[in-house]
């Protein structure tokens, strides 16, 4: 659930008041400005795509690729224009993608995208040879999921109808490399929805350095219970039925094969005799004859890195690492197989932190890459003939992401990005180039070029006219705070006032909330994405609120005994950080102790009807989004790995779900939620006005008919918000 709807990051953006004689007239935040007009959103390059010679990038621009030289930053050509192309019946202007084969002898222009779920995607593919500009449609023009190019970019693989399917590039012919794929029953080659959902990756296989063989996922999730939520659509609602597996009910069953295009033949892995396990991530080693895979066991306290034999499926575990808690999340960059020697890197968090480590295969560890009371966040990439990983870390503060590099032995640690704030780096292919993308509460998000020294090429995007429609906005720049626990670590938090707050005044206080394990809110970031909440909470404060967030116990950035401190036991510490909070802004001069409102969306709604139920009246108003309600309505993976199953650990699920304490419930409470939701069930919120009804407590609701987690859609926002808005000015 980590990071999983829009409005899970805080914004936080501030730019130095103007002297009151220089100060031009204060422009009103309207919700039709953010969720009509859209005029806060900062704009990241277009479709960025490094060059294989890294002295060029491309970009998406006007129907068109278009090539840039890095050392310029001028225009070179057009690589494609999709106007002088072919394109079968395609329009121009739904080609929103693209990617270049190995070689950039071919591209691949995605079109018609349609999301399934959270991460998946459908869409009509071309391929397009870039010295003929002849253009190929992929299996008829009917849409594919996860269109791979191979190594040699000859072959393209994707997904349809649950089956992995293979183009030669040449011929335009395909072939079936599965066939038993079934809806709801088999999967091969694209994950399952609980793996899409909370292991964060939708493409199932994998070709090998040499383009000869294709590891695969394949699902059997015949035995996973089905979940059915009704559409209105139509006279008679439509019935979508998926499999999802609730905790403690029965997984896929997970299998690894791997098929090798010149035999026709396919090995399935040996993964052990216990099935009901995890495969959160496989990999390539540098040999196309070793298949490198994590197996992790259903309460994902231990994982096992294993090699398996591309020829036999035969397997060996070379590195195991247990935990008192649960494994930290399985990621793309938490291992990398050296191609100068038979090392790997592996991030752990043995230490106490989550750290770089350099193994070989004997599961020997050979170095410590780096150390210290601050946590690794990701691997940009390692530069074997530099000897260098690059890296992100919250070394300068738990609330900032900044770039470094190591030695492969550990040594000569250098800091690459000076700006304080949250940066977003990718690397070029032989790292010589980065691109950069950073904010800070003070600093719009500006994309840029910089070489591996750290130094800057070129800016890219620096959205000053976001910046000067900022300015004008007269807003009050947010204050990073400290709120001290009676029997626990200090947090971190941050409070926005009114523009003209005057401290021998009482205001009212809105209260932000995710808290969910590994999350973080309180960052020196302006947007993270997400520019529309922070812009809310600055037409509120320009309203006469005060607006507050605090990252309570649980949350990330702060090492494994934080984050962990609220294992088997979710919602207890959370909620009394969120009361204490509550409390100490209380006790300010400045707070209206009897005004006090708390929100939030997925966790945070989860969180703000404890608040409401265990506060004791701390709080006068609540707004809870698309709760949970009851853990042992969410999915296997994400509620297990901090709660265990509820065969194993029933107090820990029944404690604090709200469903329990709905008695308690004090102050105006409105539960909105999407009924197509497909992750967190629609089911919550009609068992918690159950309980809610039973309990006679008075309360509001709303409900957005067949919108999903993120309730979204033409001007379902605008609507979303006025609502919340609403409730905020009468109740608070």
């Amino acid at each position: 659930m980590r990071n999983h709807i829009l409005l899970l990051v805080l914004l936080l953006v501030g730019f130095q008041q103007l002297p009151a004689q220089t100060r031009t007239a204060r422009e009103t935040i309207t919700l039709e400005d953010l969720w009509v007009r859209y005029r806060y959103y900062p704009r990241p390059p277009n479709e960025f795509r490094w060059m294989a010679d890294d002295n060029y990038y491309s970009l998406l621009e006007n129907g068109a690729i278009v090539r840039y030289s890095v050392e310029t930053g001028e225009q070179v050509d057009k690589i494609l224009d999709f106007g002088d192309l072919d394109l079968q019946g395609i329009s121009p202007g739904d080609i929103s993608s693209y990617e270049f084969s190995g070689n950039e002898s071919k591209v691949l222009l995605k079109a018609q995208v349609e999301s399934i779920y959270r991460r998946s995607r459908q869409q009509t593919c071309l391929v397009v040879d870039l010295q003929s500009k002849e253009t190929l449609l992929i299996h008829y023009g009917q849409k594919v999921i996860n269109p791979t190019f191979s190594p040699q970019g000859n072959r393209l693989a994707y997904v349809f109808g649950n089956n992995i399917h293979l183009t030669d590039l040449a011929t335009g012919e395909f072939e079936e490399i599965t066939y038993d794929g079934e809806q709801n029953a088999i999967i091969n080659g694209l994950t399952d929805w609980v793996y899409e959902e909370e292991f964060a990756f939708v493409q199932a296989f994998a070709f090998s350095p040499d383009g000869n063989r294709i590891a695969f996922y394949r699902f059997d999730e015949r035995e996973v219970p089905e979940f059915t939520m009704p559409l209105y659509n139509g006279l008679y609602p439509e019935q979508y039925t998926f499999k999802y597996p609730k905790a403690g009910e029965a997984n896929s069953v997970v299998s690894i094969h791997v098929y090798d295009l010149d035999s026709k033949k396919t090995v399935q892995a040996d993964l052990g005799s216990e099935t009901d396990i995890y495969v959160p991530r496989i990999k390539w080693t540098q040999s196309s004859d070793e298949l490198a895979l994590m197996r992790l066991n259903r309460l994902q306290n231990q994982v096992d890195v294993m090699i398996v034999d591309a020829n036999s499926g035969d397997s060996e575990v070379i590195l195991t690492e247990t935990s008192d808690t649960y494994i930290m999340e399985a990621t793309d960059d938490k291992w990398f197989f050296l191609a100068e020697s038979e090392d790997f890197i592996w991030t752990s968090e043995e230490s106490g932190y989550n750290h770089i480590y350099r193994y070989n295969r004997d599961g020997e560890k050979v170095a410590t890459l780096t150390s210290g009371d601050w946590e690794v966040t990701s691997i940009v990439g390692i530069d074997e003939a530099n000897n260098r990983i690059y890296y992100q870390s919250t070394e300068a503060s738990p609330m900032e992401r900044q770039l470094y590099s190591v030695s492969l032995k550990g040594k000569g640690k250098q800091r690459l990005t000076e700006e304080a704030g949250v940066h977003q780096v990718e690397a070029s292919g032989n790292f010589s180039y980065f691109i950069d993308t950073y904010s800070s509460q003070s600093q719009v998000p500006v994309s840029r070029l910089m070489t591996s020294k750290g130094e800057t090429v070129k800016v890219l995007v620096d959205n000053a006219s976001l910046a000067q429609r900022m300015e004008r906005l007269d807003i009050a720049q947010p204050e990073f705070i400290e709120v001290p626990l009676q029997d626990g670590p200090t947090l971190n938090g941050f409070m926005i006032k009114p523009s003209d707050f005057d401290e021998n005044k009482e205001y009212p206080l809105l209260m932000f909330v995710y808290g969910g394990p590994g999350s973080q809110e309180v960052m020196n970031a302006w947007g993270h994405g997400d520019a529309f909440n922070y812009i809310w909470f600055q037409m509120l404060a320009q309203q006469g609120y005060i607006v507050a967030c605090v990252d309570n116990r649980g949350t990330g950035g702060r090492g494994q005994d934080f984050r962990a401190s609220t294992y088997a036991d979710l919602g207890n510490l959370e909620t009394q950080d969120q009361i204490a909070s509550a409390q100490y802004f209380a006790d300010l001069p400045f707070i209206d102790a009897g005004r006090i409102g708390i929100w939030g969306w997925s966790y945070g709604g989860y969180m703000t009807s404890l608040c409401l139920t265990k506060g004791g009246g701390t709080f006068k108003m609540g707004i809870a989004v698309a709760p949970v309600i009851n853990w042992r309505f969410y999915d296997t993976i994400y509620t297990e790995r901090y709660l265990k199953r509820p065969q194993d650990n029933a107090d820990g699920y029944d404690e604090n779900s709200p469903i329990n304490f709905a008695r308690n419930l004090e102050g105006n409470y409105l539960l909105i939620h999407g009924t197509g939701d497909d992750n967190v069930h629609y089911q919550n919120s009609m068992e918690w006005v159950n309980a809610l009804v039973n309990a006679n407590k008075q309360f509001d609701t709303f409900f957005y008919p067949n919108k999903t987690h993120g309730i979204s859609g033409g001007i379902t926002r605008y609507h979303l918000y006025t609502k919340m808005t609403n409730f905020v000015l009468e109740n608070l």
